[in-house]
């Protein structure tokens, strides 16, 4: 007897914006010149604090840093879609997220530098603390939207997550769980080839990484995460169709970090410099300043002006954090329990002397 056929099963890929900053009009969102504008400017902005903080790293002035150069279409284009409302859930590559969520950049400077009041989010907007352990995040989102589902409040919650994290067991109890309630919520996998430096065919075995949501019995698929109008689309898609109540939705944005894992890491020594400039002629923010060109939103001097305007944002900034008080070393013991136990009070005495 043949065997039979139960399900037949695809996973859509999006690209809208070439590398050439060339457009498919029939994909293309509704999105107005000044909007393309405003997250143009905030691409620009998010990448000079970015160089800024891994220069202030490397002089000294900032503790370990992770840089995010390369994937400023995937948090820009995904933050734009969002309600100061939803929950985001971000992992340690997303400062750009916050700072396109209004988390004030002094703040991330802050938190960089080892000072945890940095992740305190801004008043009515939902930002949840970036998440260092990889993946543990993912399953808080879940709950979120779930809890958002039983209320009715038509939040959704997102979270942001690399592909290494789909190889942790938190991924997919998230996912299962989010299936099988049907709860608001989005999955955003920023994939952006290596896990630190295990190249993603070599930590899963899957194809992509959109197919597996189809484990789960809810929507994937993977879009040109250099191409902020993808990411944009297929987030609001997902946004929308969480928000009416049918599901969530897994979108693997297909990136690339141009930079190391971390300030304490060097892709040198596993990755090859050819690779690197071919992904660099897909740069984000490239791609975008030629699309913009072609429709007369862009000229030198508007772009002169976005990059002089981010330089002076940023190092006012700095400027700030570097002089905010350093915390006081007891709140480590004091802010754990309601109460300090008796042996967080010896261990205060002991490393302390107080």
């Amino acid at each position: 007897m043949p065997k039979k056929v139960l399900k037949e099963f695809k996973v859509e890929y999006l690209q809208i914006l070439d590398e050439n900053g060339s457009c498919d009009e029939s994909l293309m969102p509704k999105i107005s010149s000044e909007d393309i504008k405003k997250m143009y400017e905030m691409l620009i902005l998010i990448r000079v604090f970015d160089q800024k903080a891994f220069n202030m790293q490397r002089q000294g002035r900032l503790g370990t840093y992770i840089q995010f150069k390369g994937q400023e279409a995937c948090q820009i284009g995904s933050a734009a879609v969002l309600e100061d409302k939803d929950w985001v859930f971000p992992m340690y590559r997303n400062s750009g997220l916050l700072i396109a969520r209004k988390h004030p950049i002094v703040q991330i400077f802050q938190y960089w530098n080892g000072d945890e009041r940095g992740m305190k989010s801004p008043d009515n907007v939902n930002n949840f603390p970036i998440a260092i352990p990889v993946g543990t995040h993912i399953i808080h989102a879940a709950g979120a939207a779930w809890a958002a589902k039983l209320k009715g409040t038509k939040q959704i919650a997102i979270t942001y997550f690399g592909e290494g994290a789909t190889s942790k067991g938190d991924f997919h109890e998230a996912m299962n769980f989010a299936g099988v309630f049907q709860v608001p919520c989005v999955f955003f996998c920023e994939n952006n080839q290596y896990a630190i430096s295990v190249p993603r065919p070599k930590q899963t075995h899957s194809e992509t990484i959109a197919q597996k949501a189809i484990a789960y019995g809810i929507e994937g698929i993977q879009v040109d995460g250099m191409d902020i109008f993808a990411v944009y689309k297929s987030t609001k898609d997902a946004v929308e169709k969480a928000r009416a109540g049918k599901g969530p939705t897994l979108i693997e944005a297909f990136t690339y970090r141009m930079c190391d894992h971390s300030t304490s890491d060097d892709a040198s020594r596993y990755r090859s410099k050819e690779e690197l400039e071919m992904w660099m002629k897909k740069d984000p923010v490239d791609r975008l300043e030629k699309y913009m060109r072609k429709k007369g939103l862009l000229d030198d001097a508007y772009r002169e002006k976005v990059l002089n305007q981010s330089k002076e944002i940023v190092e006012k900034a700095v400027t700030e954090f570097e002089k905010i008080q350093a915390p006081d070393p007891k709140d480590m013991f004091k802010y754990v329990y309601a109460e300090m136990t008796e042996q967080q009070k010896e261990e205060m005495k002991d490393i302390l002397g107080q």
